[in-house]
């Protein structure tokens, strides 16, 4: 009898310690689930985190060029679209404009000066340019 009840007292302990769920610590995910739940509807939130990520990793990954005046407006563009991406967290729709505005005048900077690059940079600058541009109008249709 004791022997049964002290099996079924492991088994419990067992059962109980594999379900407990692990706690996450960061507070960027914290704020996360927290936006996410307080607006009922995860399937746009986790779009717009999709995109948000998106830019930020082109952003980190972006090269550099030969052209000095490219890298500046480059630079440029990133500032934007990083007050494009925190306006967007906060909701706040004049900063939003603001940084797409902002944007926009880099993304048209950058697009007459592409005429002063070689074939190949200017291939690799298009492809970032291309997919910047696709994640903030998807950014923008979610809004």
């Amino acid at each position: 009898m004791i022997r049964i009840f002290g099996v079924a007292f492991v088994f419990a302990i067992l059962v109980t310690s594999c379900s407990t769920e692990k706690i996450n610590l960061s507070p960027i995910s914290d704020s996360i689930v927290n936006d996410m739940s307080s607006t009922g509807d995860v399937g746009v939130k986790s779009e717009a985190v999709t995109y948000q990520s998106e830019l930020t990793n082109l952003m980190s990954t972006f090269p550099k060029f030969r052209n000095t005046a490219v890298n500046r407006e480059v630079q440029q563009l990133k500032t934007s679209i990083t007050s494009y991406i925190s306006a967007d967290l906060r909701k706040d729709k004049k900063a939003q404009k603001s940084a797409y505005k902002d944007f926009s005048d880099s993304y048209k900077k950058i697009q007459k000066l592409r005429k002063y690059m070689n074939a190949d940079e200017d291939e690799v600058l298009n492809r970032y340019l291309v997919r910047i541009k696709t994640n903030i109008n998807l950014l923008e249709s979610l809004n």
